[in-house]
């Protein structure tokens, strides 16, 4: 059988802190991935553009959060594979 991936990746320095991924963890299943969205998506700008380009009709001394961030946590929910966010957002305040 092929092995196709490294035992360890570093990631960039986050506020003076090393993180690293470490791929030794059997067959588990996290929302670890959602660091490699979220730093794909830092250096490519994707979720950015795209709320630059969205129409936000809200009155913005109202908001409590910006259009691109919750762009943000819709894209990267469906991503790690979450149909209904409002039920993943349910289950964790419990």
């Amino acid at each position: 059988m092929t092995k196709c991936t490294t035992s360890t990746t570093s990631f960039p320095r986050c506020k003076g802190r090393e993180i690293t991924a470490s791929f030794d963890g059997g067959e588990i299943t996290s929302d670890g991935g959602a660091l490699l969205f979220r730093q794909l998506d830092r250096e490519m700008g994707l979720t950015r553009a795209i709320a630059r380009r969205l129409d936000d009709a809200r009155a913005s001394r109202r908001c409590q959060h910006r259009a691109e961030t919750m762009l943000r946590q819709r894209v990267f929910g469906l991503a790690l594979g979450y149909e209904d966010l409002r039920q993943r957002l349910r289950h964790h305040a419990r």
